[in-house]
């Protein structure tokens, strides 16, 4: 049954990120842990190796909310070398889907609408805004603070596409964007890699040579620090065992998937989402999962085959526990869930009570 979602996609960004978290996200209601976190996660022991990925939790409020409910790894929503404004309202919708969200599918229209039912897919087009660093870097030493004993906070970074930007400036955005996002002290850090590559001509983590480029200069930035690379749906083996080999130069950890995109559309056929370049957008939820688990399965075998040291962390569709232990099954090492648990604030102590 779908509860009050902690942010509310009636209201825009900024009616959140300053009024939010909503729900139960809102009780100050302490969800209190027992014995002695027993996971590792990146170096960091944790209770259960389950959170909510870059997106939902918009600001130090909504963090320490998730922490308090029992998310015990929270990464905190993509932040920019400078300010980022948000697309127009609204963000969100609910997309209405009969099964899985297939690639074939997603080349058509989908019908989109504010009436939110399970199995719940949504689509989430916020354009990733961010404040100005001297803002977000405040926050997100707020958020450090507000993580419990086994419990950690992730801070998601990119670099921004920007008129008449050379390959080399965008780049040296991604290494800016790192470099201050390290100065936090966050002890994870995660590259937004899903997000347009310069020019739009696609993700940046499906032009391999530039995700190199980028991984490479984050690393010089960041030292030690651990470092996740957050990617998109690969439907190419031989891509991923490519994607794999950088990330075991560069990273710690990948992380599958952010959504999968389509057109979305109203009832009579029209644009869902208002403004310029918004009719295609991401769909997360229920209708992605046989994706994020099939990335899940795939790296597995890519990782074991490269011999490599590199943490899977299996991203999409988790609305229920069940989800949670099929990823594990699949070869995750920590699973994530951000439309699931923005409707479910509870998902994370129902986790923890079957496992």
């Amino acid at each position: 049954m779908l509860k009050t979602p902690f942010y509310d996609p009636n209201l825009s960004y900024e009616e959140n990120y300053d009024q939010g978290p909503f729900g139960a996200f809102a009780d100050g209601e302490i969800y209190k842990q027992t014995g002695e976190p027993q996971y590792d996660f990146l170096g960091q022991k944790v209770y259960t190796p389950f959170g909510i990925p870059a997106g939902p939790l918009v600001n130090a409020k909504f963090c320490k909310a998730a922490f308090e409910k029992g998310f015990d790894i929270c990464v905190y929503k993509t932040v920019r070398s400078r300010s980022f404004p948000c697309h127009p309202f609204p963000n969100i919708l609910s997309v209405k889907l009969e099964g899985d969200l297939t690639l074939a599918k997603a080349q058509t229209e989908l019908i989109a609408d504010n009436n939110y039912s399970e199995p719940l897919s949504i689509t989430n087009s916020f354009g990733v805004p961010s404040k100005d660093p001297d803002v977000w870097q405040a926050d997100v030493k707020k958020a450090i603070s507000y993580a419990g004993s086994g419990q950690v906070l992730v801070l998601s970074f990119m670099g921004t596409v920007r008129e008449n930007q050379s390959r080399e400036d965008f780049i040296a955005d991604y290494a800016l964007a790192a470099k201050l996002s390290k100065e936090t002290g966050a002890k994870i850090l995660e590259v937004n890699l899903s997000c347009p590559n310069i020019g739009n001509e696609g993700l940046v983590c499906y032009n391999l040579g530039v995700t190199e480029k980028v991984c490479s200069a984050i690393r010089k930035e960041i030292g030690d620090t651990p470092l996740i690379l957050k990617v998109g749906y690969y439907q190419s083996d031989e891509d991923l065992q490519k994607l794999v080999d950088i990330a075991g130069k560069y990273a710690q950890a990948i992380a599958a998937i952010n959504t999968i995109q389509a057109e979305i559309v109203d009832k009579n056929g029209n644009q869902a989402l208002p403004g310029k370049n918004r009719l295609r957008s991401g769909v997360c939820g229920a209708g992605i999962k046989w994706a994020g688990l099939d990335m899940v399965r795939r790296l597995k075998k890519l990782i074991a085959n490269s011999q490599q040291q590199i943490a899977i962390i299996g991203v999409g569709g988790v609305t229920k526990p069940e989800d949670y232990t099929e990823y594990i099954n699949a070869g995750a090492d920590c699973v994530m869930s951000a439309t699931g648990a923005m409707w479910n604030p509870y998902l994370a102590q129902e986790i923890k009570s079957k496992v």
